[in-house]
C-alpha cells in the first residue's frame, strides 16, 4: 500500500498515542498485517509531515522493502518551506543521534548513525525559500534536524525551527500566516521504489499539501508587490 497521509496523523501507536493512528486504521481495513512486523510499516513520517509512506502486505514485500531502503534504494523527496534563503543547493553530510541533555530530540552528533540530506533551491523569497530535498538515509527527525543545522530551520518546526522570523516590511496578513503556522512545512511529494515481486520501478507523487500552497501564495503576492515598489 501507498499511502498519502496528512499531517497531523500519527503512524503507530505510541506512549501518548495508543489509538487513531495509521497503523489501527490500516488494521482496521486489512486485519492480515498484524501478522507482520509493525503492521507492515517499513518507515515513517513525523505526526506533522504530509505526504507518502509505503506500507507492505505481505512478509515478502516486506523483506524486499527493507533491504531497498537499507541499499539506499528508495528514492524519497520532499518538499519544505524554511527561513532563511540557501545559496542553490548541497549535500548535508551528518551523523545523526538522541540529544546529549534532550532525550526526546534528535541532534548531529560525533559518533551519530549516517546521514545524508541532499537540497535545492526551488524558489527564494526575501526571507524564506522553497527547497526540494532528497534523503540518502532516513533518520529520525532527518530533515529537520540537518536544516537546522545548517541554519535554515523548517518554518513552524515546534522543536527546531526556533521562533518565525517575518521580513522586514511584511504585510499583516503575510506575519499572522507565518507566525500561524501550525506544524513543520515539510511534505514528502515523490516515492520511488521497486515492486517486490516483479521488480519493476514505480513511482508516485501527490500535491503539495494545501496548507503550504496557501503560505506559498501569500508568498509569491508579497514578492511581486516587492518588485512593483
Amino acid at each position: 500500500l501507498v499511502v498519502h497521509k496528512p499531517a497531523g496523523l500519527v503512524v503507530h501507536p505510541a506512549a501518548g498515542n495508543l489509538d487513531g493512528t495509521l497503523q489501527n486504521a490500516l488494521l482496521h481495513r486489512a486485519p492480515e498485517l498484524a501478522q507482520l512486523p509493525r503492521g507492515g510499516l517499513v518507515h515513517r513520517l513525523d505526526k506533522d509531515t504530509s505526504g507518502l509512506l509505503v506500507v507492505a502486505r505481505t512478509l515478502l514485500a516486506h523483506k524486499s522493502l527493507v533491504e531497498q531502503l537499507q541499499a539506499r534504494e528508495v528514492h524519497r523527496e520532499y518538499r519544505a518551506l524554511v527561513t532563511g534563503v540557501p545559496l542553490g543547493g548541497g549535500r548535508i553530510d551528518a551523523p545523526l543521534g538522541r540529544h546529549p541533555r534532550l532525550r526526546t530530540q534528535m541532534a548531529v552528533v560525533p559518533g551519530g548513525r549516517p546521514a545524508v540530506t541532499h537540497y535545492r533551491v526551488l524558489e527564494d523569497f526575501a526571507a524564506h525559500a522553497l527547497l526540494g530535498l532528497r534523503l540518502e538515509t532516513g533518520r529520525t527527525h532527518q530533515i529537520r534536524v540537518h536544516l537546522a543545522h545548517i541554519r535554515f530551520p523548517i518554518l513552524g518546526d515546534p522543536v527546531y525551527g526556533g521562533r518565525p522570523r517575518p521580513p522586514k516590511g511584511a504585510s499583516s496578513r503575510l506575519v499572522t500566516a507565518l507566525r500561524a503556522f501550525p506544524r513543520q512545512a515539510l511534505h514528502a511529494i515523490r516515492l520511488g521504489l521497486r515492486h517486490p515481486r516483479t521488480g519493476a520501478e514505480m513511482n508516485w507523487e501527490v500535491p503539495l499539501a494545501p496548507d503550504m500552497v496557501a503560505l506559498l501564495v501569500l508568498l509569491r503576492a508579497e514578492a511581486s508587490v516587492d518588485e512593483r515598489r
